[in-house]
């Protein structure tokens, strides 16, 4: 499916109505309340997880930090943050990382066809503070230290292969990542006030053990082209890797990331922007900046994590904000697709769809308590656009 730019003439729907304002070259607003606001409606009245939810849609919780995961022997872990999913013969497996330090690591959830859970185990442990990160087409899991000289670990999201280190993907303070099968690179965002995004080219796809780390550069401007340029240095001493190339592009806060349709698209929570990345044409460009609506009230605000559905919506979660999950649609509507109440001391994480696109798996990462210790791992079944 092709993508249109976002924001370009787009009609947003936000918490406050701001008619005959401008976000991003024109665009027009609606009030949520009313019942045609975004692709999926109105929110409806919080659910018994005080979760407000699009008619239609129910959620349950699946996991919560401390506590044994229902009907197998797993705890499950503080602090869950960036997730995927994976098909596992005719069910699948939602995987979480664990942003706490130390210990930190990964776990994973497996449902049946139906949707049971069948069993939760430890992907990864003894690692620093596990971020976000970024599934493979070989079906691994990339779970990122976001820490000073952080690493990138691939680990198996069936628990069975022992996680790998990748050093080559370079030491810094990792968020996110990104495959793109297309030029056969991960795409990498950087969790700094004056991060960098980059790219890694393997020597070989589909072996991560070796390769090139890159960064982009280009102008201090909102748009334009860029081209890349190689770390020299990926392990990131005695020079930090953001300082090694002179006119690196820099990023405010870089968080979630993610390929589709030969564009990447990442967030960067420091501005609240939503940047698209064209690396056929090798340009990018400011495609959603909450600064620019017109009277306050944007849709969407703490922009964190983000993901895609089979049709070609972007979902993307809020650290802070109203804690929402927005969409942003081909047809460049923005608007909230679910709000969760009562937990002010969180954010939510991890947003990832099953392999049909039923089901939406998120967690609100400190919970009702706002401590690390307080997790909830939730699950939203409806009828999702295909």
């Amino acid at each position: 499916m092709e993508r249109r730019n976002f924001l370009r003439g787009a009609i947003v729907t936000g918490s406050a109505a701001a008619l005959g304002g401008t976000l991003w070259r024109g665009a027009a607003y609606a009030d949520p309340a009313q019942p045609g606001a975004g692709p999926y409606g109105a929110l409806g009245s919080a659910d018994a997880n005080n979760i407000r939810l699009p008619a239609g849609f129910t959620s349950r919780v699946v996991a919560r930090s401390g506590q044994t995961v229902p009907g197998t022997s797993y705890t499950w872990h503080n602090a869950p943050d960036g997730g995927a999913c994976y098909a596992d013969g005719s069910g699948w497996i939602y995987v979480s990382n664990s942003e706490i330090n130390p210990s930190g690591g990964a776990g994973a959830l497996r449902f049946s066809s139906a949707g049971a859970i069948t069993g939760a185990y430890r992907i990864l442990s003894g690692t620093r503070q596990n971020c976000a990160g970024g599934s493979t087409p070989w079906n691994t899991w990339l779970s990122c230290e976001e820490v000073d000289r952080g690493y990138v670990y691939e680990t198996d999201p069936w628990g069975v292969d022992a996680a790998v280190r990748r050093d080559a993907m370079g030491r810094f303070k990792h968020e996110a990542a990104a495959a793109d099968p297309v030029r056969r690179v991960i795409y990498l965002t950087e969790d700094e006030t004056n991060g960098c995004f980059y790219r890694f080219t393997p020597t070989t796809w589909g072996d991560l053990s070796s390769g090139t780390l890159q960064v982009l550069r280009a102008s201090t401007a909102t748009s334009g082209s860029f081209t890349w340029a190689t770390v020299p240095d990926p392990d990131g001493t005695p020079t930090v890797t953001r300082d090694q190339v002179s006119g690196a592009k820099r990023f405010n806060g870089g968080e979630g990331c993610y390929y589709a349709d030969g564009s990447v698209w990442f967030t960067t929570k420091g501005d609240n922007r939503v940047w698209r990345v064209d690396p056929a044409a090798s340009t990018y460009e400011l495609t959603y900046d909450d600064s620019l609506v017109s009277g306050g009230g944007a849709p969407l605000t703490g922009v964190d994590n983000v993901t895609g559905s089979p049709s070609g919506d972007l979902f993307v979660a809020e650290d802070g904000g109203n804690l929402e999950i927005c969409v942003i649609t081909p047809d460049d509507v923005v608007a909230p697709f679910l709000r969760v109440g009562g937990q002010s001391g969180s954010e939510i994480t991890g947003p990832a769809f099953s392999p049909d696109g039923s089901r939406l798996y998120f967690s609100s990462q400190r919970g009702t308590s706002g401590s690390s210790s307080g997790g909830i791992t939730y699950e939203v079944t409806g009828p999702f656009r295909t």
